[in-house]
């Protein structure tokens, strides 16, 4: 097809480089250089999308990150699929397909189109708070055509066949926005020596200045600005990113930039290239220069394709060489945009006239149209637009001095184009990341950024300073001094001296009244994408939503994935004329991180497939593998889960396994267990505040079991701790707990008290460990060792000792999570295969026997030990556990969790308490999970007393056993309870002691 918007000279594209894509099935020609949006424009593609609630046929509107309709799917196969990619952002390449994502069964004849006036009615704002909600089984199929009806694109169904990465940095100064401000910013920084990082959104660095007629020092702006980026890019200091949008800002000037780096090359990424990169930053000071976005006017039927930004109909003409349209009506609050006009006559186009709204304005600008013969209409406004599938027409209509009524006869306008100009909107998203409120100026008519506590300044038009000098020479200045409190000496980079006409003030008006009201006017649309109009935030406000915050989520203003780049300021305007206050006393929302849609597989990096998850192996991992072992996924650790023999099932197995240990000797590879080393002068007292009992007094080469609990005083992990000199502990923690707890001391440590020396290092890695357990575990380890008293009173029952074993430096701790003589031999990593092999060799007289976690949990259950995370879920705290001889309340320092045990909830009756339950059958095994209740006839629904938390077949006792929570269970002793099963069943069974083996405990002390 013919590119006949397509100008036949100018732009910064390569004629010489012909493209081909595809959009909706159709093939199209553009150029290199092109984005996906004006390439559409150029061939005269005026519909791209349907509206999110009303199927309104849209087109596009703006030429940068705020554009909200042109949303397209990429993806030339199914694995290259990408959804809500904006055309205005995708560069083009050859053999580039897109789809729109609405419009149903085609985007030219939409169903729900059809019923678009009825769709108004039937969809006011909250709608979903208040429709579909009967009769509920319907709901599965109201919810398939609402997604359809949602204009959102779609998941691949097959993997990414690209890869991405991630990529972190340390700088002195980030510069965010490479416009005339940002620029200059990064001259001042770079001369100064200091580290810079400039990052822009656009393909190309620039901003406004590869856009317009400027001229600096006399010459195009363009050739100054070539200058510059040839002389950052010589700098070792500096690094440039183009197509990377800083897309969130955070705590303590760290910021995340995300990097298209071959998406503009084609529907794969090169080989041995990644598609896209996550820059992860920390800036000792970060410059904002991330300019403004123009406002459009609202308007009725201003959602009609054709209705543009003005900004952006001379952003195509002037960057792209795309005039889109014919017959051009220009409305304008502001000087700035006549530009506009001026270049669609420049490009041998028909101006129809420049409606002005404000009634009394002279000036340059207006001389310069009266010099080109540009009607201009004062004291006017477009109060709607007409048309079908385009722009026909612009119905121009006076207006009050104020804007606030029309006043006078209507006219009509004959063109194809509307363009529209309320001023502009400092990009103020990024300082509202950390907190920062943005602050109203009525001079500037928009949002500034406020206060914030993070090391940052803003520069150019982001800080209401729109012209361009004004930009270049504020860029420089802010620029060195970013670079100066970074430690760098500067003085502000020299300027070009740019020639600027003077603009009269501008008008602050948002939306144009209309003839009828705005709830029987033609729509009036304020936010695109989610078809927001005016007469819904009026109504909106007439419900009693008051608060911004409120309107924007009753309405889904802003709730697109443009985050209401274009719409907020006017639907602010609206809510506030409708509440009778001001704009600042109606407030803002607050901007929060993406800037921008990011993908899953730049947030991913090279964290997919075998690395999303790394499994992490033990020193034995090889020799469980040559042994048969079968594995649990245990954190991220590969953990024997039973080491079955030929033709055993798995109880079989287990069986065997606790049998050889309850009655000779078995082995447990034990190293995944959490370790962290814990030193300082101030270490006894912090874990007096961690765990729930004392430490003060616990003696070097002894061992304490505690328990850690959340503020709320529940419990949350356990362990023992050994003390192994004066001030130096190392805690075990649960193998999947391990990198929590590490991260809970060290956050109670930095925030809470700050003032204690003491220091925490993770050491899981560094230890391989090894428990032997049963009757003869002292006789096969005295056979190891020669420098360690195994005697049973001069190593006691959870001591430790240092010396060697198997010939290695080993720590010997004599702890048991059995109930078995047993002790845990920990020696450096890499011997711990030797010494396992070696314990194997000396271990088979004694039918050594390894075993795994499933039996594992099987021998603690015997003996009534939990296991953090399963017999307690966030919702038990120690005494429901039965084990208050675990709390010290008396410690002069209050623990983690004691008022929350303490809470009025914490100690009423009948509170779910562990207990353990026999079934009165001894072969049927509880399944985990399962209910109890008083009188399994009892009408639905049946009060429940509690479940499940531990069950299984004990060979030793030659029953099943069980650990669950029952409401009051503690005073329940020998009570029956019932377990409804999904089968049908009803288990009886009685409520006993957690502790079904060895009661007082002789086994582990002999």
């Amino acid at each position: 097809m013919t590119q006949f918007n397509r100008l036949d000279n100018g732009g910064r594209i390569d004629r010489s480089k012909l493209l081909s894509f595809e959009f909706n099935g159709q093939r199209y020609k553009g150029f290199a250089g092109d984005t996906l949006a004006s390439a559409l424009l150029a061939n005269g593609v005026d519909v791209i999308g349907r509206s999110f609630k009303y199927s309104r046929p849209r087109g596009i509107v703006a030429a940068s990150a705020e554009e909200p309709n042109a949303v397209f799917q990429l993806g030339a196969t199914e694995a290259t699929q990408v959804p809500n990619v904006r055309a205005t952002q995708q560069e083009l390449f050859d053999g580039l397909v897109s789809q729109p994502t609405s419009g149903w069964p085609s985007l030219s004849f939409d169903f729900m189109g059809v019923f678009g006036t009825l769709l108004g009615r039937m969809l006011p704002p909250g709608f979903y708070y208040k429709t579909f909600m009967f009769p509920q089984a319907a709901w599965d199929t109201y919810e398939k055509y609402i997604r359809k009806a949602a204009g959102l694109g779609r998941s691949p169904r097959e993997p990414d066949v690209d890869t991405y990465d991630h990529l972190n940095h340390h700088t002195d100064v980030l510069i965010v926005g490479a416009g005339p401000s940002g620029l200059s910013a990064a001259l001042s920084a770079a001369r100064a020596g200091a580290r810079v990082i400039l990052a822009d959104e656009q393909a190309e660095m620039g901003g406004s200045l590869l856009d317009s007629n400027d001229r600096l020092d006399d010459k195009p702006a363009a050739e100054w600005v070539k200058a510059t980026l040839e002389e950052l890019a010589r700098y070792d200091n500096v690094l440039l990113l183009p197509r990377a949008t800083v897309n969130g800002y955070h705590d303590h000037n760290f910021l995340t930039i995300h990097e298209r780096r071959t998406d503009h090359r084609g529907d794969r990424a090169p080989a041995n290239l990644s598609r896209q990169r996550l820059h992860r930053v920390r800036a000792k000071w970060v410059v904002l220069a991330t300019g403004a976005h123009e406002r459009p006017l609202v308007y009725g039927n201003n959602d009609l394709p054709g209705c543009m930004l003005a900004s952006a109909v001379s952003t195509y003409i002037n960057r792209y060489a795309v005039v889109p349209g014919s017959r051009l009506v220009l409305m304008t609050t502001n000087d700035n945009a006549y530009r506009t006009a001026f270049d669609w006559q420049d490009a041998g186009r028909e101006v129809v006239a420049i409606v002005d709204t404000r009634a009394y304005v002279t000036g340059a600008w207006q001389e310069e149209a009266e010099r080109r013969g540009i009607k201009v209409l004062k004291g006017k406004a477009v109060i709607e637009a007409r048309g079908g599938q385009r722009v026909t027409g612009a119905l121009v209509t006076g207006l009050t001095t104020d804007g606030n009524k029309v006043a006078g006869d209507s006219q009509l306008l004959r063109c194809d184009t509307l363009a529209s100009s309320g001023g502009w909107s400092p990009v103020v998203h990024l300082s509202c990341h950390t907190g920062s409120r943005p602050v109203w100026d009525d001079d500037v008519i928009g949002f500034l950024p406020g206060k914030t506590v993070q090391r940052q300044l803003v520069a150019g038009a982001v800080n209401g300073r729109f012209a361009l000098d004004d930009c270049l020479t504020d860029g420089a200045s802010i620029g060195a001094e970013a670079a100066t409190n970074a430690g760098f000496p500067a003085e502000p980079a020299i300027v070009p001296s740019a020639r600027t006409r003077p603009e009269t003030r501008a008008m602050a008006l948002f939306c144009i009244p209309h003839h009828k009201r705005n709830s029987r006017a033609p729509k009036q649309f304020v936010d695109f994408q989610t078809d927001v109009t005016a007469a819904a935030i009026e109504l909106a406000t007439r419900e009693g939503f008051e608060s911004i915050e409120h309107i924007k989520r009753y309405t889904a203003m802003g709730f697109g994935t443009d985050q209401g780049k274009l719409g907020n300021i006017n639907g602010m305007a609206v809510a506030a004329k409708s509440l009778n206050q001001t704009i600042p006393q109606t407030g803002t929302t607050i901007f929060r991180p993406n800037y921008t849609p990011v993908t899953f597989g730049a947030i991913a990096g090279r964290h997919c497939n075998d690395l999303f998850d790394p499994m992490r192996y033990s020193a034995m991992h090889e020799w469980h593998v040559k042994h048969g072992a079968k594995f649990e996924d245990v954190g991220q650790w590969k953990r024997p889960w039973y080491f079955p023999k030929p033709g055993e099932t798995m109880q079989q197995a287990l069986d065997r396994e606790c049998l050889a240990t309850r009655e000779s000797v078995g082995v447990l590879d034990a190293s995944t267990l959490g370790k962290i080393d814990i030193q300082g002068k101030d270490a006894r007292e912090f874990l007096g505040r961690a765990y729930t009992n004392a430490w003060a007094k616990l003696p070097v080469g002894k061992c304490r079991y505690g328990l850690m609990c959340k503020e709320d005083g529940m419990v949350f992990d356990d362990g023992v701790t050994s003390c192994m000199g004066e001030n130096h502990f190392v805690m075990t923690t649960t193998t999947g707990g391990a990198a929590g707890v590490l991260e809970w001391l060290e956050l109670y440590h930095q925030t809470e008290w700050p003032e204690l020396e003491v220091y925490f290092n993770t050491v899981t890695d560094h230890w391989a460990t090894m428990t032997i357990a049963g009757p003869n575990a002292r006789k096969l380890l005295a056979e190891l060792t020669d420098d360690i008293d195994l005697d049973k009173d001069n190593f006691k029952f959870m001591d430790w000792r240092q010396g060697t074993v198997a010939g290695v430096p080993a720590r010997v701790f004599r702890i048991s999570f059995t109930g078995e003589l047993s002790y845990e031999i920990n020696v450096q990593a890499n011997y711990g295969l030797h010494v396992w092999e070696k314990l194997f060799e000396h271990g088979a007289k004694y039918n050594l026997t390894p075993y795994g976690t499933e039996t594992m949990h099987i021998l603690r259950a015997e003996k009534g030990f939990i296991i953090s995370g399963q017999d307690t879920d966030g919702s038990v705290h120690p005494y429901d556990l039965g084990m208050s001889w675990a709390v010290k309340e008396d410690k002069p320092f209050s623990f983690i969790g004691k008022r929350g045990m303490k809470r009025e909830d914490c100690v009423r009756e009948n509170r779910k308490q562990l207990v353990g339950i026999k079934t009165k059958d001894p072969s049927i095994v509880l399944p985990e999970g399962a209910q109890a209740v008083d009188d399994p006839n009892h009408p639905v629904p049946v009060p429940m007393l509690g479940h499940i938390t531990s069950s299984y077949y004990s060979a030793c006792l030659g029953r099943s056993i069980a650990m669950g929570v029952i409401k009051g269970g503690h005073n329940r002793m020998g009570d029956t309870v019932h377990y409804p099963l999904t089968d049908g069943r009803v288990v009886e069974a009685e409520i006993c002691s957690t502790i079904f083996l060895d009661p007082k405990g002789e086994r582990q002390n002999v």
